[in-house]
């Protein structure tokens, strides 16, 4: 289990350096893969047989990257499913739910709505963690770094792995654009 984790952190990094090969979204599909190995829901929040659910809220900015990205991966024996959503009733089923920017102006009102759902909300718009958001995706240049906001995620029954924690930028970090 721990080569297992060691090699999945690696597996973050080279992610993150190899942003000027990969576009952004394809860096970003990587890691929001990566996240589900490193987040903790409560047993009662997946069902044994069941997928593990990415879903986009909004326009979607990857196009195929995060289909590609988890096709035929599997974590802890779930699959990885992948879902556009319109609806934020739709968000609820969700595991992972990323909010695209065009979702930036209700955010708060979705992470609300999902907030008792178990849900790992992840965005990539400015104020994101501060409307209760757990992970933002921000540039630094060319490359994808990530902010945690652990309190939301423990308020929502999730606990985030240390050692993703200690990949993350500071929440006040605005990155460099």
């Amino acid at each position: 289990m721990r080569r297992l984790l060691l090699a999945s952190i690696c597996m973050l990094a080279q992610a993150e350096s190899s942003a000027q090969s990969l576009s952004e979204y394809q860096v970003k599909a990587a890691f929001l893969y990566n996240f589900v190995k490193f987040v903790e829901w409560p047993a009662a929040a997946i069902d044994q047989r069941e997928s593990i659910t990415l879903c986009v809220l909004g326009r979607d900015p990857f196009g195929d990257a995060l289909v590609r990205a988890v096709e035929g991966k599997t974590v802890n024996g779930h699959q990885i499913a992948t879902r556009k959503i319109n609806e934020v009733a739709a968000a609820r089923s969700c595991h992972v739910l990323f909010l695209s920017a065009s979702e930036s102006g209700r955010a708060a009102e979705i992470i609300r709505a999902v907030q008792a759902r178990n849900v790992l909300t992840v965005g990539e718009f400015d104020r994101f963690i501060e409307s209760g958001g757990m992970i933002n995706f921000v540039m630094d240049g060319q490359r994808v770094r990530f902010q945690i906001n652990a309190k939301a995620a423990l308020d929502a029954g999730l606990k985030i792995s240390s050692k993703l924690l200690q990949l993350a930028a500071p929440a006040e970090y605005r990155g460099k654009n």
